[in-house]
């Protein structure tokens, strides 16, 4: 058995810490809570059987967007149905068919039946459950109202994952053609081309320019590709490694929303993550104010976090939401209206769910645009590359054709 090192503090208020042999952290945290201890740390000692590299990445990495969803939806579907917490989460354990769904689970359990609130349960798995999530949850238990909560939770989840599956599938068509395209053009330049460079020069007849110039981009890609290739992959690298600075990742952020095309795709899809959770959360009994803060976390680009903070000092002043988001000038003109009607009828959680829809819905009609407009851009792109290759070639040889007559 892997031995943990923890440490808690004793009932008496003094630290303590010590090595502890048990299957997880998990059983380590419920057993010092067992004994009166309040646990701070818990982590694979060195040198112990499970605390190599596997078990840490293991548990750092948490649980899919899938995988939450979907219990989410069960726990919602079981509360319903009049169960209590501690056998809906048994029965989650019983059935999961996913050893790191099993895991998380059995921990959660241990801890609710350890006296702790399931909200605070959440919160000790940071990797697989968000802030917004344990906030929902939180604000739910302390209504008394959290089998609703959680179906609200699964539908904000669920449409998260529909609208981002929706931009991800259909970008997968246009990007293999794009990467065939290129591996073609490739392929002529290195290595068919190459092929008829002896019987050219041989012949000693003058190429046509544009064959030249086909046989020196295939000269240049062979002999400079794979540094090419290198040193993309390390502007890339250092790119990310530059992204994570605040700075730099704001002005990223706000050049996609400013994108010709790609920019109003953008702000649909940021209207849509503001509005969906920001409607989730003030059906769920949460104060503006708050929900303005959680929400931040679920946005997914910097310039829209910017707008949000200015928005929910304003909202603290009490000049209301619409407004503050009208100047900042990067959400729809559609959002900002939708969520001055809620703020006027009182009904501004309701409005923002409908709001919600529509955006989810114009970035499906704009993602399918895209792809039409993409497919046949690529496949035309190819198609005269490709011609112009084979042109050149074809070029040469019927100049050695007239040669030899």
């Amino acid at each position: 058995m892997p031995a943990f090192r923890y440490v808690a503090i004793a009932p008496g208020g003094a630290v303590t810490q010590g090595v502890m042999e048990a299957d997880d952290e998990a059983a380590v945290i419920a057993r010092l809570r067992r004994q009166g201890n309040i646990p701070m740390r818990a982590e694979p000692a060195r040198g112990s059987r499970g605390a190599g590299l596997a078990p840490m990445l293991r548990w750092r990495r948490g649980l899919r967007a899938q995988d939450v969803a979907d219990l989410t939806r069960e726990l919602a579907v079981m509360l319903k149905a009049g169960q209590d917490l501690d056998r809906a989460l048994r029965f989650l354990v019983e059935t999961s068919g996913s050893a790191p769904v099993t895991r998380v689970l059995s921990a959660l359990r241990d801890s609710v039946r350890d006296g702790s609130a399931f909200a605070a349960a959440l919160a000790q798995h940071p990797a697989s459950f968000s802030r917004l999530y344990v906030g929902l949850i939180r604000a739910g238990e302390a209504g008394g109202t959290l089998a609703s909560t959680l179906e609200r939770l699964a539908t904000l989840l669920e449409r998260e994952r529909a609208l981002a599956a929706t931009v991800t599938s259909a970008l997968i068509y246009p990007t293999i053609l794009l990467l065939a395209a290129i591996g073609s053009v490739v392929l002529l330049l290195t290595y068919v081309l190459p092929q008829f460079v002896p019987l050219f020069e041989d012949s000693g007849a003058p190429l046509p320019t544009s064959t030249r110039m086909m046989i020196a981009a295939g000269r240049l890609l062979t002999d400079w590709g794979p540094a090419a290739l290198l040193a993309i992959a390390v502007l890339v690298l250092l790119a990310a490694r530059l992204l994570r600075h605040p700075g730099p990742r704001l002005w990223l952020d706000r050049l996609r929303l400013q994108l010709p095309f790609l920019g109003g795709l953008s702000r649909e899809v940021l209207a849509a993550r503001l509005t969906r959770t920001l409607g989730t959360l003030l059906l769920n009994g949460m104060p503006l104010v708050t929900a303005l803060d959680v929400v931040r976390d679920a946005l997914g680009n910097q310039a829209g976090v910017r707008a949000l903070e200015m928005a929910t000092v304003a909202a603290r002043g009490g000049a209301g939401l619409a407004a503050p988001l009208a100047v900042s000038g990067l959400f729809p003109a559609r959002t900002v209206h939708l969520l001055q009607l809620g703020e006027e009828a009182g009904q501004l959680g309701e409005m923002a769910l409908r709001a919600a829809e529509i955006h989810e819905e114009k970035t499906r009609l704009a993602v399918q645009r895209l792809v039409s407009l993409l497919t046949p851009a690529i496949t035309i792109g190819m198609g005269g590359l490709i011609a112009i290759i084979v042109g050149s070639l074809m070029q040469a040889m019927m100049g050695l054709n007239d040669l030899a007559r």
